[in-house]
Formats: C-alpha cells, sequence, structure tokens
C-alpha cells in the first residue's frame, strides 16, 4: 500500500494536484481532501463542494476509496473563496493565535520549572525566591491571555464571515483552557510556598 494517494482537482479552469498521506497507515477521508484543498485554493471548507462521477462528497469522515477514489482519479470542485474582508479579519485572528502559542510556551516553560522545584532541584534556602518569581510570571501570562481574550471579544464578525466565526469560537476556548491552566500552576506555587514556610517554622520551633 502507498504512502499517499494523489488525485487531480479541478477548480474552475485550474488543476490541483493534490497529495494526501496516509497517516499512521489510516485511509485518507474526505476531510483529509477538503483541507489539503483549503490551502491550495483558498476556499474554506464549509464553501466547498466536493464532486466525483456526478456524485457529490458529503460525509466528511468518509473513506475516500469507499467513494470508489484511488490514485490518480480527477474530481471536480466547487465554491467560492473567502472575501477579501473576511480575510483580513482571518489574518488578524491567526496572528492572536501565534501570540497564544507564544504565551503557552512561556507558562508551559515556568510548569517545568515548578515541577523541578517539587523534586528538589534546587537548594531550599533559594526555593522561596524562585517560587516568588515564578508566581510573578504565571500572573504575567494570565495578563497576556486576559487581553488576549478581550481583543477576540471585541471582534465584531457578520453572520456569514462562518470561517472567521468557527476560528473566534475556537480561540476563545483555547485560551480560557489556558487561563485554567495558569490558576493552577499558581496553586500549585502557592502550595509548594505553604509547605516550605511551615517546614521553616516547623525548625525554628525546633
Amino acid at each position: 500500500m502507498e504512502d499517499t494517494v494523489t488525485v487531480t482537482v479541478a477548480y474552475g479552469s485550474t488543476k490541483h494536484f493534490i497529495t494526501i498521506p496516509r497517516l499512521d497507515g489510516n485511509e485518507p477521508v474526505v476531510k483529509d481532501l477538503s483541507e489539503a484543498l483549503v490551502q491550495a485554493t483558498g476556499v474554506p471548507v464549509s464553501a466547498q463542494k466536493l464532486i466525483y462521477k456526478g456524485k457529490s462528497l458529503k460525509e466528511m469522515e468518509e473513506r475516500l476509496s469507499s467513494y470508489g477514489i484511488k490514485q490518480g482519479c480527477k474530481l471536480m470542485m466547487i465554491g467560492k473563496r473567502n472575501s477579501p474582508e473576511e480575510e483580513s479579519e482571518l489574518k488578524k485572528l491567526k496572528d492572536i493565535e501565534k501570540s497564544v502559542e507564544q504565551t503557552a510556551k512561556k507558562l508551559e516553560k515556568v510548569d517545568g520549572e515548578l515541577t523541578g522545584l517539587k523534586n528538589g532541584f534546587l537548594a531550599k534556602d533559594l526555593q522561596t525566591e524562585a517560587l516568588v518569581k515564578l508566581d510573578h510570571r504565571v500572573k504575567v501570562a494570565s495578563e497576556q491571555f486576559m487581553k488576549i481574550l478581550e481583543q477576540v471579544d471585541s471582534m465584531m464578525l457578520p453572520e456569514n464571515f462562518s470561517d472567521c466565526r468557527m476560528k473566534k469560537k475556537g480561540l476563545v476556548e483555547t485560551v480560557q483552557g489556558f487561563l485554567a491552566q495558569c490558576d493552577k500552576i499558581e496553586a500549585g506555587i502557592l502550595d509548594h510556598l505553604a509547605k516550605i514556610q511551615s517546614k521553616n517554622m516547623a525548625l525554628a520551633d525546633f
């Protein structure tokens, strides 16, 4: 079995040669082809109509082979690209997505350092100062996520900008997830600080 399936898709007067990999040996489904066509043509999945031998491919999770599509087959696609206005809003959302990823990486680093501290990778007398610094970094990340959330929330998107609205919804959910992670990490920092302080008090009493 080949690792990829290549098909020809006619869109308007242009022919696109689309190669879809078999991920983990799984047969490609309609969704895989559809997503590859977004990259090739700029037509969003929601606006695509894929046709093979007069039949419309409607089931996204259906295997291409179940429609009789195999290596070298020719298909047709009908659909409109997003308007320049929607593309402009999509670009804004993609830029915001990048800043979410950058802030998430900083948060991941803090989480890793906290795990190291809990495992005793730092002398006990230096831990309190290190934890206070980590707490500050979590607060900064949390503030950045809040600003991003406000930025996304303030975007007014028309009803027909379905791609944008979907991306906006996904971004809001992602950021809310990271904010919950910030709270969890901060709780872990405060918990570890409390343990150190109670140990120090016990030693002082001793």
